[in-house]
């Protein structure tokens, strides 16, 4: 049995395109993005870092709520956001803001969710997203049963979910997992491996050498990538949802990322449970340092190009903080109204109760 296992855990070999220095080292995997894409892509990874700096720096002044910080993953999720469709459906957990932003989501919105006001959680039409689950795991099933309502209704497109390693250890991963694989669902899960549930390494979360090879028992295709490579994961997410509209299944990535700062904002301390050593080699693994490089190289970038992206940056989140801040602050009763489609007796009552209250 040992030497099957091995055997299992061998085919799951981590898919690369750019090395450390922004070298290709895949010419097989290189996916087909014209300059203009390629540009769009650090773009996005830079405004991105920008907004995880700003909300940082919100969230200490009180001006945001809950927030999960983002530096380190922006290959994984950028990448894989980049390889969809505007008809997919994103199924995000609460670090996966920044994929719903450029899937469609205001960023005043995403500003709102982390107050925890209602209108945060409302995805404007077209934009084909759940808010950010907060449950571990959850989205997983539910992405399972977006993805099922997908082929019943022969649309060709994907839903898309995320966990973290943690995630992998939640029941409903498996029951997502294998829901899809039993019906074919046009699924994608990612799996972003940061090496850490909080403050638990990865090793104690399972005795599985990769988080890619638990496909195997839900007899879906597995797929370890590079997760600080943005190439590598857009090319293979999109070789992913190929294989997911044409009918052929849906697909596990495992990402191999790595987030910066603490797990959320709200009292982690990462210096507890990491040492600097891992932080340092992490550091110099820093996606969009590789991703410049390789840009540099091509004469596709420069310090000027990405000046401009962080002031733009700078203003927009200034402007949407503003929006933000402008909002009506949210009433019970308005959060009771939201609970349900058709409010239970009891709640109807408080309801009344509290529109009486809210409106001296």
């Amino acid at each position: 049995m040992k030497r099957t296992l091995e055997n299992i855990e061998n085919q799951f070999e981590t898919f690369q395109v750019l090395n450390e220095d922004g070298e290709i080292v895949n010419e097989e995997l290189m996916p087909e993005l014209s300059d203009d894409e390629l540009k769009e892509l650090m773009t996005r990874m830079v405004y991105t870092r920008i907004l995880d700096q700003r909300s940082i720096a919100l969230n200490r002044q009180g001006r945001l709520g809950f927030y999960a910080p983002t530096a380190g993953q922006e290959a994984s999720q950028l990448g894989t956001q980049f390889a969809l469709e505007k008809e997919d459906f994103i199924l995000p957990a609460y670090r996966d803001v920044p994929q719903l932003i450029w899937h469609g989501l205001p960023l005043y919105q995403a500003f709102l969710f982390s107050r925890g006001h209602y209108h945060g959680n409302q995805m404007p039409e077209g934009v084909n997203a759940l808010s950010p689950q907060i449950i571990i795991g959850a989205q997983y099933i539910q992405a399972a049963g977006v993805a099922m309502g997908m082929k019943k209704r022969g649309k060709k497109s994907v839903a898309i979910t995320y966990t973290g390693d943690g995630g992998t250890s939640q029941g409903d991963f498996y029951e997502g997992i294998n829901f899809a694989g039993a019906y074919k669902s046009p699924a994608i899960f990612v799996v972003q491996n940061n090496r850490f549930a909080i403050s638990v390494p990865v090793e104690k979360q399972t005795a599985a050498q990769t988080l890619a090879q638990k496909a195997v028992a839900a007899g879906i295709e597995g797929v370890q990538v590079d997760g600080m490579d943005v190439l590598a994961v857009y090319a293979v997410t999109k070789e992913a949802r190929e294989r997911a509209v044409n009918g052929e299944g849906p697909t596990l990535i495992e990402t191999l990322t790595y987030r910066y700062g603490p797990h959320t904002m709200a009292g982690d301390d990462p210096t507890r449970y990491r040492t600097e050593d891992l932080d340092s080699e992490w550091e110099k693994k820093d996606p969009i340092v590789r991703f410049r490089k390789f840009l540099e190289n091509k004469g596709l970038w420069s310090e000027e190009q990405e000046n401009e992206v962080i002031e733009k940056a700078k203003e927009e989140i200034k402007a949407a903080i503003k929006k933000a801040d402008g909002q009506p602050k949210q009433k019970v009763s308005e959060l009771i109204e939201n609970m349900y489609e058709v409010l239970p007796a009891h709640l109807e009552e408080q309801l009344e109760e509290f529109k009486a209250k809210e409106s001296k």
